[in-house]
């Protein structure tokens, strides 16, 4: 272990190189002053080239001479500059966006080929624009939906914000906003994300190939970052749909230095209803869900920066004398230092809280969550154009409150569980290597521990070494073929009873008793561009094995059993498959096509007499399309289908009678499968005529067009006609679900 990390550290050092100057800076948006992650960076002669990180920063190195420096990003007008190398120089770039006619075939003159050329493989990066066209239910854009619609990412049920990556459960999922976990990201039972995509600037996916920068979940990661912030012009946004309302302001506190932006989401079902005429809700009835966020934004100088970020959002339900509510609570305060030209450092410090709870005859409450203390820090070196090395640490004490039911009347009820506290640690380091024209590789190693604190029968410490590597070779200008390999670690686990991830789910802790999860992830890929890159088509395979998965004993409950973990079984999981994609970025017709073969099985002692059998989540074939067409600059069509095979399910083999009762029993799980799933949703978008102050536009769609009703869930009952004969009933959440959502920005 000592020499690997010896060998990550020194030998991109061992490179021989001459005396060279540097170029660094960050790249911005004209217009508003944001950060442009991912933007393309060109010296010429010698085409050395690197790309903006996270935070709008570049560096890169060159001998001394006169070059062509170009900035580009896809979207942007493209940015040429004349530097002469000859000391270091600070150089900051503001991207004008590109004014596109109808016309047109493409939105930048910069060939786009990062999909080639990158080590990474298995990323997925979604564009705010594509998620704004995309037809959803009820006209609520949603991030998360849209992840489902590309490869190796499924829905467990209809309508469900959770999902599964590559037959990982959808714990085993690292959902991040601006660095702080997010533990429940759903609202209405799952039905609605949490991300209000108004102030959403950046989403990445990871589902295989993960670098050694993230860790704490075995199957993926997805890493959301909010705006920044206007710096130069106040401007505001907002909508009225037929679920809920947003608005989102922002603009500079100091010009060019300081910025804020708040955006506030809130459902009204409960307002709607309560003035419709008739008693159709009883006075105190409370059903909606809300989400706030907010932003500070500090430039202090060319060598720092400061954020203040922050999200709350609940549900809240109650009748009468019943009430439950639930939701998330994050804070997060960024320090980002240049060190010098090469050495960029990012700090962070976080908070994460969810909580669920309810109460009964106001005297009986319920509660239960988990709350996360972290501190990270990501420090990247610049060191010549073919290595870039990152280095970090992570560290999370952890606050578990696995259920808690008290008693503030007459009654004597109290069941209240103990809590438990753990630490996790991580440290890594990582290095992107240019090794020759045609090779480049992403390699590195993260050195992960756990342990639980308190009950010294269960706790225990753990140390993982987590290797992971993504290697390019790339054939020609226009294809590639990669391979990546890395080992993820999970220390936290979730108590659930169902597939979709509820609020009543519970986070447990790694103990004596129930060990991490280990995944080891194989993949290989090949990738081909067409048309001047505008069209890119990939085709990977993958084969994943989980280790220490778990599964309970058949009528477990999770929800206060102080014993749950007597009843929880081990054993091995392996899911693996192939994924084919096609995607067209620009133009007017846009879109991708995305197919997935997969199997997921788990093997574990206790169940199925100890044979492999399906996931729950497990998936055959899983077939997204999706395209928008611009009819004109005022309108624009959109259009989603999808198919996929059902879930694995488990049904009664049979039943009995005891005292009159009728018992069902069970023998395989997992042995059927619901009916397939498929629908189409369309959408279109008008926008208003175009305005110096404001502009507007309307989003009318329609989900589930063809009125398919798909299964959620199945249920056995007696027959009417014949109490002997046992039949299956199928229930339906949506048919064809209409909506129209007016939409609104301003300055």
């Amino acid at each position: 272990m000592r020499s690997l990390l010896m060998t990550i550290l020194l030998f991109p050092l061992l490179v021989s190189a001459q005396e060279s100057y540097t170029v660094s800076g960050n790249i911005i948006e004209k217009g508003s002053g944001e950060d442009l992650i991912g933007a393309t960076i060109v010296l010429q002669p010698g085409m050395q080239g690197t790309v903006s990180n996270h935070y709008g920063f570049y560096s890169i190195s060159a001998p001394e001479g006169t070059y062509t420096i170009s900035f580009s990003f896809l979207g942007y007008e493209t940015i040429e500059k004349r530097i002469v190398l000859e000391r270091d120089i600070h150089l900051d770039a503001e991207l004008e966006e590109k004014s596109i006619r109808l016309n047109e075939v493409t939105v930048s003159a910069v060939r786009s080929d990062r999909n080639i050329s990158n080590p990474g493989m298995s990323i997925e990066r979604l564009d705010m624009k594509d998620v704004d066209l995309i037809p959803v239910l009820m006209g609520e854009k949603d991030i998360l939906k849209t992840l489902q619609l590309l490869p190796g990412i499924s829905t467990p049920s209809e309508g469900s914000t959770g999902f599964n990556v590559r037959g990982g459960s959808s714990d085993q999922n690292l959902i991040l906003l601006d660095e702080a976990s997010v533990y429940s990201a759903s609202h209405l039972a799952g039905f609605f994300s949490v991300f209000n995509s108004d102030i959403i600037k950046d989403i990445t996916v990871y589902k295989g190939g993960i670098p050694s920068t993230y860790g704490g979940r075995a199957s993926s990661v997805v890493d959301i970052s909010m705006n920044n912030g206007n710096l130069k012009n106040f401007e505001g946004k907002g909508g009225i749909g037929l679920l809920s309302t947003r608005l989102s302001l922002e603009g500079p506190v100091i010009r060019d230095k300081m910025s804020y932006i708040i955006s506030a989401r809130r459902s009204y079902a409960d307002i709607i209803l309560k003035a419709l005429p008739g008693d159709i809700i009883e006075d105190g009835t409370r059903l909606f869900f809300y989400d706030l966020n907010a932003k500070l934004n500090f430039r202090a100088g060319e060598k720092n920066r400061f954020f203040l970020s922050g999200y709350a959002g609940r549900d809240v339900f109650g009748f009468e004398q019943f009430g439950m509510d639930w939701g998330n609570y994050t804070t997060t305060f960024r320090w980002n230092h240049l060190f010098s030209d090469k050495i960029f450092s990012n700090t962070s410090l976080i908070y994460s809280d969810f909580s669920y709870g309810f109460n009964l005859d106001r005297d009986l409450k319920y509660d239960s969550g988990i709350k996360d203390y972290g501190l990270k820090n990501n420090t990247t070196y610049f060191i010549n154009p073919a290595n870039t090395l990152r280095a970090g640490f992570e560290l999370h004490y952890r606050d578990f409150n696995p259920g808690a039911l008290k008693s503030e009347g007459n009654s004597e009820i109290n069941i209240i569980l103990d809590k438990k506290q753990a630490i996790e640690t991580g440290i890594y380091i990582n290095n992107k290597q240019e090794i020759s024209e045609s090779l480049n590789a992403n390699y590195g190693i993260r050195l992960s521990a756990f342990r639980q604190t308190g009950d010294a029968d269960t706790t225990r410490s753990y140390i993982i070494p987590e290797p992971r590597v993504s290697v390019n070779y790339r054939i020609n200008s226009k294809s590639s073929v990669k391979l990546s390999y890395n080992r993820l670690s999970q220390y936290l686990h979730l108590l659930s009873n169902s597939t979709t991830g509820q609020v009543t789910d519970i986070w447990i802790p790694s103990s004596s008793r129930i060990k991490p999860i280990i995944a080891d992830q194989f993949a290989t890929g090949y990738f081909r561009n067409f048309l001047d890159d505008n069209i890119e088509t990939s085709v990977e395979i993958y084969y994943k094995n989980l280790n220490n998965i778990t599964d309970f004993e058949d009528g477990t409950n999770i929800i206060l059993n102080e014993n749950v973990e007597d009843h929880i079984l081990s054993g091995r999981g392996r899911s693996y498959g192939g994924e084919f994609y096609i995607k067209k970025k620009q133009g007017r017709f846009r879109g991708w096509i995305s197919y997935t073969i997969s199997r997921t099985e788990n093997l574990i002692e206790g169940i199925n007499d100890f044979r492999w059998y399906p996931a729950r989540y497990d998936k055959i074939h899983d077939i997204s399309l999706v395209c928008s067409f611009d009819l004109s600059r005022r309108t624009s069509l959109s259009s989603v289908f999808v198919y996929a095979t059902g879930n694995a399910v488990t049904f009664p083999e049979g039943k009995y009678r005891v005292n009159g009762m009728t018992i069902p029993y069970f023998t395989e799980r997992n042995a059927y499968r619901m009916p397939p799933y498929h629908r189409l949703d369309l959408s279109i978008r008008i926008r208003g005529k175009e305005r110096k102050k404001f502009n507007t536009s309307w989003d009318i769609s329609a989900y589930n067009v063809y009125n398919r009703h798909n299964a959620y869930s199945i249920y056995f009952r007696e027959s009417e006609n014949n109490p002997a004969v046992t039949e299956a009933v199928k229930l339906s959440l949506f048919g064809i679900v209409p909506s129209v959502t007016f939409n609104i920005s301003f300055k």
